[in-house]
């Protein structure tokens, strides 16, 4: 280009050196040797597209063949990221106000003699907002989960005294309610150390006398890890020590609490002696917090919270002696919806004729229902578990009886049906009732998942009005006292429901006598599980210091999780057993071939495998070009160029058709190696840029031929 009124002279290319697997030897472009310096080399594939927020870091893979120190420089940096001069890493995290594009980002590797520079790249910073802007490439995949730290909290007492009791009870947290789990280092030999819990105690002797430290406390969820580290050092015993009274603690916790309702319990913690007390907890609830301070425990559990915590002890220590209240467990219920009973009793009875009423109790819960009943009559049969009452009353027993309530409960709430009945005498010449009959076969199997449905058929030649009544209703199912139908209840049965529900037996009555089905007994079983299936193509080669990946596909028809595994996985190769990704980068040390590579699935139950296969590593088949030149140092006015900034490599396969570039930020190289070349001929050519971005004209074409 020419946008200024001064021009820098001609470059001329002084040498090209090419070095290409499988032969090829050295030539100059003009005729000069090459140098005896070997370039250095690296490698790596810079991802290009994040998220707003999200952590970038890129470190390329470099060596010298020489073993010559190396340095790394970079252009176009993005202004949200840092860049190392010593490493060549590229790092930082763009904000919403960095959304957009950065291209011709370079990053090179020099011995101080030659440099060597990866493809220019881009990165595109995606927006995060609810209503990102318009971005060409499609959004990144979101940032993976974090694991938080666990924390390990608590100050150990660091005097230990002869023949008195020393503890120390840390307490450990995770925010990701990750399993922890308990190590020491220095733990005395007089003193028990906890791995389950992190306490220490023992009562030291005189022979313990001094200091041991540091003593370290550590807590892990497996990933990372927090710790408690201090000197501890024994003294001997006061010539007349006080005897220290053991602290006290007492309350009564509550074992129950309901979703979205405040849980508080207070211990109390007292010390005869007067000593400051601190306060500890085992297996406290994720939903709660608690007090070291004061022993509260304090929360408000959501409806993920249901379920029980067990085995929580809370506990008070002076710094030397340590008590607990017992260990206690707290259940967290959802909110209770009250029972429904419903049906309409007769009213009036007659002497010498059956009498019965089914009331059908029903709780959205699916709590297990019990019932009760007030003013029975003692000519009456009350049913305490399915709430029905039925039986012939005598001549004695005309009359009326008030008040009589049925009632059912789910344990927290109840229902009730409350009527009076009043038995009459038989008429004179009362008709012949003839008895309902009832037909059907219920199904004695369901399926988790499939539709459950009976409808037992009832009949009365005298065409009373009929009523359905049923005893041992399974918990799943739905029962109408209207036609008779039973069914299972939306979404069940479930895998919870598997198991026998036994003496179903469903019954009609035309008001004055009854028929029933013979019992029967529905088993729920389990749908018969399905293998998963996994597919993918493996690629089968990868050349030295180039990344692999491969990500098989699977599914499974019942929606069961999946893990993976491998066998004769690559040592160079990392694998996920949650994705099945297998990718890395082999190094030049791993060229061979790794044979019998298996990859599998499994939904818990069935597991199935790709076709083993074999992955060779090796070595790359491309060229390497060193290009020397000579710096220039006048203007085209003849005046010193005193402003030069940098270069541009040009290349291609034809001396008219330049048409790859490398920018080389350095204006103190006169050397530059083009990595990566293809075999065949390929021309090169180099520009000089000055500050002003004017750019001289183009040096000398230089060829040569990669074997």
């Amino acid at each position: 280009m020419r946008n200024c009124g001064r021009h820098i002279v001609l470059l001329a290319l002084t040498s090209l050196t090419l070095a290409a697997c499988g032969g090829g030897g050295d030539e100059a472009a003009d005729g000069a040797p090459g140098s005896t310096n070997l370039p250095p080399l690296i490698a790596g594939t810079p991802t290009t597209t994040l998220a707003a927020g999200s952590l970038y870091s890129f470190t390329p893979t470099a060596g010298d063949p020489n073993g010559d120190p190396l340095t790394f420089a970079a252009t176009n940096v993005p202004t949200w990221a840092t860049f190392s001069t010593s490493t060549g890493a590229l790092t930082g995290t763009p904000t919403e106000a960095h959304v957009g594009m950065t291209e011709m980002i370079t990053i090179e590797v020099s011995d101080s003699k030659a440099v060597t520079q990866l493809p220019a790249f881009r990165i595109q910073v995606s927006s995060n907002a609810t209503t990102p802007p318009p971005d060409p490439l499609p959004p990144p995949p979101p940032p993976p989960a974090v694991n938080v730290a666990p924390t390990l909290s608590g100050t150990p007492a660091i005097i230990a005294t002869v023949g008195v009791p020393y503890t120390f009870a840390p307490v450990g947290d995770d925010a990701n309610n990750d399993l922890l789990t308990y190590s020491f280092t220095n733990c005395p030999s007089w003193m028990t150390c906890e791995p389950e819990t992190g306490r220490v105690s023992g009562t030291p002797a005189t022979a313990n006398i001094g200091s041991t430290g540091p003593i370290v406390i550590m807590v892990s969820d497996g990933l990372l890890n927090a710790q408690v580290q201090f000197t501890l050092t024994v003294q001997a015993a006061p010539p007349t020590p006080p005897a220290n009274q053991a602290p006290t603690i007492s309350g009564t916790p509550a074992t129950a609490v309901a979703v979205g309702n405040n849980y508080v319990f207070n211990p109390v913690g007292s010390d005869a002696d007067g000593n400051p007390l601190s306060y500890s907890i085992q297996n406290q609830p994720s939903w709660a917090a608690f007090s070291t301070t004061t022993g509260r425990l304090t929360g408000r559990p959501a409806a993920a919270n249901v379920g029980t915590s067990a085995a929580i002890t809370i506990s008070v220590s002076d710094g030397i002696a340590t008590a607990s209240l017992p260990s206690f467990t707290v259940r967290v219920v959802a909110q209770n919806t009250a029972p429904t009973l419903s049906g309409t009793p007769a009213t009036t009875a007659t002497v010498g004729q059956q009498y019965t009423f089914a009331p059908v109790g029903d709780d959205a819960n699916d709590d297990p229902l019990t019932y009760s009943f007030t003013n029975c009559p003692t000519w009456m049969n009350c049913e305490a578990a399915t709430g029905r009452v039925s039986g012939t009353p005598a001549t004695a027993n005309i009359g009326s009886t008030g008040a009589i309530v049925i009632r059912v409960s789910d344990g927290q709430a109840s229902a009730q049906i409350q009527f009076t009945l009043t038995v009459q005498a038989a008429p004179t010449t009362p008709p012949a009732n003839r008895a309902p009959t009832i037909t059907g076969a219920p199904a004695t199997t369901a399926t988790v998942g499939n539709t459950y449905t009976f409808t037992a058929v009832g009949s009365d030649p005298d065409g009373n009005t009929l009523t359905y009544s049923i005893q041992n209703v399974p918990a799943w199912a739905t029962f109408s006292a209207t036609t008779g139908r039973l069914t299972n209840r939306t979404g069940r049965p479930s895998a919870a429901d598997v198991g026998i529900s036994a003496r179903i037996t469903i019954s009609v009555t035309d008001g004055t006598a009854t028929a029933s089905l013979p019992s029967f007994t529905i088993q729920v079983v389990a749908p018969a599980n399905r293998a998963p299936t996994i597919s993918g193509t493996p690629p089968l080669s990868i050349n030295v210091l180039a990344p692999y990946s491969f990500q098989p596909s699977a599914t499974d028809a019942d929606g069961n999780t999946l893990t993976f595994s491998i066998q004769n996985r690559p040592a160079w190769a990392s694998f996920s057993t949650s994705t099945g990704l297998l990718s890395g980068t082999p190094a030049v040390t791993d060229i061979a071939t790794f044979s019998n590579i298996i990859i599998s699935v499994s939904d818990g139950t069935a597991s199935v495998s790709l076709p083993s296969f074999n992955l060779s590593v090796l070595q790359a088949a491309t060229g390497s070009a060193l290009i020397s030149w000579t710096a220039p140092t006048t203007n085209t006015d003849g005046s010193t160029l005193s402003n030069l900034a940098s270069y541009r490599v040009l290349y291609g396969r034809a001396s008219t058709s330049l048409d790859q570039v490398t920018p080389v930020s350095n204006p103190g190289v006169t050397s530059f190696t083009v990595e990566n070349l293809a075999t065949g001929t390929w021309y090169f050519a180099v520009v000089a840029v000055n500050s002003a971005g004017s750019e001289s004209d183009l040096s000398n074409v230089a060829m040569k031929t990669v074997n």
